[in-house]
């Protein structure tokens, strides 16, 4: 029997045997034709799978297909990564949305890049929403078709730089004077550590080793990262030891910068403080950030009291990690300590060292003059001595 009706029902049932495993299953059609033709199709089914032979999608719109991926990709995600595919897929979707996923050709995705570039999206923005494109297509089969004419935009990896000591001292003082209580604590803490924004936002008292000078990281960008220890200088003592006294009651969970509020304008020492909350860490710090840079380059320029228009100090809050890492390069530390300090993998140690490491051309000559500085025959086994008349001919050419 393969069709077969219950009785009061007007809906055939299929019915038969798969390697020894009894398949009943509704064909959900009154039809016995097409109830027939549906047990066919699912015996065609189980051999097909049974035999290894995998199924073609139909296709699919762009915007159906990226809906499924998200949803598969939501339990592994972090909540931040799910906030970075749901913005690039706000761009995707106004393009692809409404193509189906096997009409996307190459210059599709070119003529996209243009756009964005267009529009103003820097090329490492308009990669990462490739990327979204990337992994949809991929999960739909499509994406071997494109790969081979689809290029990421060239990035480029200098874009940091290390702070002077003089735009230090003048943000520094910047942040002194800013309503924000928190923010010269937490810029110091930020030079003197190398530590990105979010670990320092979420930074809690527990964490915090005063006996000991150090600290231990939270969740980082990367694993490595994450839980590091990281011993603490004098002046990062002396910034997080002044900042602890303003919470006297403080506790192991609480935030080391809590969310609060500002009243009236004031300096580090008449900011009025209210709603503070040590249960939740701070939340943004650019508003106060924004207006520091601006005060840090009159007092650079020494116009501190001209309400003038001027350019705020370069300076993006990165910078201050870039600044830590590169004065350790320079100073001669080893590159596996800096690696610790700064969380690096060991697979992207070299990389980051040459991103951030600055060297003036003096310091690159002192490390060529050290190439001949260890003991060396007197004369060379290669190239003869060069005569005193021979130096004044080549120097007169």
């Amino acid at each position: 029997m393969a069709v077969f009706r219950y009785k009061g029902s007007r809906v055939w049932t299929m019915d038969f045997v798969f390697h020894a495993q009894r398949i009943r299953e509704s064909t959900g059609t009154a039809s016995k034709t097409l109830a027939q033709k549906v047990e066919a199709k699912r015996r065609r089914d189980l051999e097909e799978g049974t035999a290894g032979i995998r199924r073609q999608q139909q296709p699919r719109l762009f915007s159906v297909a990226a809906e499924a991926w998200l949803d598969l990709k939501k339990a592994t995600l972090a909540p931040r990564s799910v906030m970075i595919e749901k913005a690039n897929l706000a761009h995707l979707l106004p393009e692809f949305g409404r193509k189906l996923v096997c009409d996307i050709e190459p210059r599709d995705v070119a003529k996209y890049q243009l756009k964005r570039m267009d529009g103003g999206a820097s090329p490492k923005t308009v990669n990462l929403e490739l990327g979204t494109l990337r992994a949809v297509l991929k999960r739909s089969g499509q994406w071997a078709r494109l790969q081979p004419d689809v290029k990421m935009l060239p990035t480029r990896d200098d874009v940091g730089r290390a702070i002077t000591p003089d735009e230090e001292a003048a943000l520094l003082q910047a942040c002194g004077k800013s309503r924000s209580r928190s923010l010269v604590a937490f810029v110091t803490l930020a030079i003197e550590t190398g530590a990105r924004f979010g670990v320092i936002r979420t930074l809690q008292w527990g964490s915090v080793d005063f006996e000991d000078r150090c600290l231990r990281w939270g969740k980082d960008k990367t694993m490595s990262g994450t839980g590091r220890i990281v011993p603490l200088n004098q002046r990062a003592m002396a910034a997080l030891g002044f900042w602890a006294t303003h919470f006297p009651a403080r506790e192991p969970e609480h935030y080391v910068f809590p969310t609060e509020r500002y009243g009236a304008a004031g300096d580090l020492f008449s900011a009025k403080v209210y709603n503070c909350d040590p249960t939740k860490p701070i939340g943004s710090i650019k508003e106060a950030w924004e207006a520091a840079k601006l005060r840090a380059a009159r007092i650079l320029k020494g116009d501190v009291d001209s309400k003038g228009a001027i350019d705020p100090l370069p300076c993006r809050f990165h910078d201050l990690r870039h600044t830590a890492v590169s004065r350790m390069l320079n100073a001669g530390i080893p590159i596996a300590k800096v690696a610790k300090i700064a969380g690096w993998s060991t697979a992207t140690m070299v990389r980051m060292a040459a991103r951030y490491g600055h060297f003036t051309l003096n310091e690159l000559r002192g490390a060529v003059d050290s190439i001949s500085s260890a003991p060396i025959q007197t004369e060379s086994p290669v190239f003869p001595p060069v005569s005193e008349d021979t130096s004044r001919r080549n120097r007169a050419n």
